[in-house]
């Protein structure tokens, strides 16, 4: 077997991740059972993830990670007792030939993304199946015990195997829904990245970055789909931004705040690109406007170039093609700000005592935000307090107790 030198184990990591569903693929394709061929290649990742940075990278390393999966597939199999009337006629089999061309990575999320699994639980299978984390990196990454992750992936394949999902493409009448889901999927892994909900961390770049990486893939499968260019358009609009969310110290800045010269350049024209064809070519959807507000922002030099006009339409149209709580919530924002904030406010007070909305953090903290531009200092200070209770980022606890503070001066 002919390798290479001895390489960086960042290196092998990234060529792991994306080896993964394409292994898996492979032997789900020649042995069926997802729990038993997901187990084989786990196993035969974490071969690769010792030997290859001492020895290097096969000449072949999808080859070579078939065929010890398939070995650990096979010693899987003779450990079930119940089956070993079948271990003879599997370990006869011939070793695996040439690794197919076609990529399975679109059947495989969407085997992850199967309606007879929690969303919880898609986020947690996909990750690890797709994504190639592993349970603990997953853990580590929502700040929640290995266990619970665990039990999630369990429960997904039990899910999965008691559906009788079988590893193929789902029919033509059921594929939008299921894309659809697979997108919300990855929306779910990215937002969680870059706002993360809980802990010391304003943004968790793994997370952010493997969405990034996924939603490219899923892009790359689906290049006429103009929600998922839409989605990958709108995480690197987004996460072109990440460098100025923070100051020296860690703590949170907001948009208006912002260093724009530390914003990546990079990002944004291609998100602008990809959206920009996007609702030029397809139906518009929610993801694309999402977008083209995000290019919006993203577009403008300064903080007062801002066209809030555009901004206040594309929220009046995506509240009618995807209405919910954070759409009502940046859409009074942007009332506010061609309106003023009286306006804003007024919108606000019509629908904060909406069950999603009424003890949200956000919520408080849009008051806040507009109280403070209507002048009303004490109103602002409390609701900024009343936020700052309600979060459970520390981050930006910390935010809205400065705000709160800079009112009392």
């Amino acid at each position: 077997m002919t390798v290479a030198a001895p390489v960086a184990r960042a290196t092998v990591e990234e060529l792991l991740r994306d080896c993964a569903p394409r292994v898996l693929g492979v032997l789900l394709r020649r042995y069926g059972g997802f729990d038993t061929c997901e187990d084989a290649v786990q196993e035969a990742l974490l071969d690769a993830s010792t030997q290859w940075p001492a020895q290097g990278v096969p000449a072949n390393p999808e080859g070579w990670l078939v065929r010890t999966a398939a070995r650990r597939w096979i010693e899987l199999w003779r450990n079930e007792s119940a089956r070993r009337r079948r271990e003879e006629a599997v370990a006869a089999q011939p070793p695996p030939g040439p690794v197919p061309a076609a990529d399975d990575t679109l059947t495989l999320l969407l085997l992850c993304c199967h309606p007879a699994v929690s969303r919880p639980a898609q986020v947690a299978l996909t990750l690890r199946v797709v994504g190639g984390l592993s349970t603990a990196e997953i853990a580590r990454a929502y700040l929640v015990p290995e266990a619970t992750i665990g039990q999630r992936i369990s429960r997904a394949k039990q899910r999965i195997r008691a559906a009788g999902a079988a590893f193929e493409l789902p029919p033509p009448g059921e594929r939008p829904a299921r894309i659809a889901a697979a997108s919300q999927v990855l929306y779910l892994v990215f937002n969680e990245g870059y706002a993360a909900s809980s802990g010391p961390s304003v943004h968790r770049v793994e997370l952010t970055a493997e969405a990034i990486r996924l939603t490219r893939q899923l892009h790359g499968l689906l290049p006429d789909d103009g929600e998922v260019a839409g989605l990958l358009a709108l995480m690197l609009l987004t996460d072109a931004r990440r460098a100025a969310r923070t100051g020296p110290d860690g703590a949170l800045v907001p948009l208006a705040e912002q260093d724009r010269t530390r914003w990546d350049r990079s990002a944004v024209a291609e998100g602008v690109a990809l959206v920009s064809t996007a609702l030029r070519t397809t139906p518009v959807g929610p993801y694309q406007l999402q977008a083209a507000i995000a290019a919006l922002h993203d577009e403008a030099a300064r903080v007062e170039e801002t066209d809030w006009p555009q901004i206040l339409g594309l929220y009046e149209l995506l509240r009618i093609v995807a209405p919910g709580p954070m759409v009502t919530l940046n859409r009074s924002v942007a009332v506010a700000m061609v309106h003023g904030p009286v306006a804003g406010l007024r919108e606000l007070d019509a629908v904060a005592g909406e069950p999603a909305l009424a003890g949200h953090h956000r919520t408080a903290a849009v008051r806040a935000h507009l109280l403070d531009l209507a002048g009303e200092r004490s109103a602002a200070r409390a609701a900024y307090r009343l936020a700052a209770r309600r979060t459970r980022s520390l981050p930006e606890q910390r935010y809205l107790l400065t705000r709160a503070e800079a009112l009392d001066r």
